[in-house]
């Protein structure tokens, strides 16, 4: 059996967030001998992504600094958590911002981006402000896409109510179903 490398990208504004305590939360269930790595985006802050696919040659230069630390990382990970907050109905602009940088990871020569994440299960984590988690669905429908863009599998989203710091303590039903959340990623949202 394939070695699990999870990657938990941290998309919230606020550290120690009900997003990040939630991911934890499921991330004390994962697969017996599976790594696990935590990145907050705010730690590794990206440019301004520049759309350059139709200047010149459409080549984007070997990612340096935070973006090659979070491209790497990307790579390496068999299993690719995105934990962002619900904001304005999508992910955070943190987050959004690092899945605008894999457009430009998709012309950087030899890094074969495309193919490589093929190979990755994605999935969400996030607390939502609102007692309907329906207005999650833009921000899940957008990480489930991403997912099957690039012919990947899509493992699901785990929500949890929460709006004030500390909250999601109070939601039983989600840290129970983040005990189980890793174990068998779904074939649908």
């Amino acid at each position: 059996m394939t070695e699990r490398r999870f990657l938990f990208v941290m998309g919230s504004a606020r550290p120690g967030g009900n997003t990040e305590t939630l991911a934890r939360a499921a991330a004390e269930h994962l697969p017996e001998g599976a790594e696990q790595r935590w990145l907050h985006l705010d730690d590794l802050p990206l440019t301004p992504f520049h759309d350059i696919r139709h200047a010149g040659e459409g080549v984007y230069p070997v990612p340096e600094g935070n973006e090659r630390v979070l491209l790497d990382a990307t790579l390496d990970a068999t299993d690719l958590v995105i934990a962002s907050p619900l904001y304005w109905y999508t992910v955070s602009a943190t987050t959004k911002l690092y899945l605008d940088y894999w457009s430009g990871w998709l012309r950087v020569p030899g890094v074969d981006f495309r193919r490589r994440m093929a190979d990755k299960t994605t999935w969400a984590i996030s607390a939502v402000s609102d007692d309907d988690m329906v207005v999650a669905d833009p921000m899940v429908g957008t990480l489930r896409l991403c997912a099957e863009y690039f012919g990947g599998r899509w493992g699901g989203a785990l929500l949890g109510f929460a709006n004030r710091p500390g909250e999601i303590a109070a939601d039983h039903d989600a840290l129970t179903r983040a005990k189980s959340f890793f174990l068998t990623p779904r074939a649908t949202a």
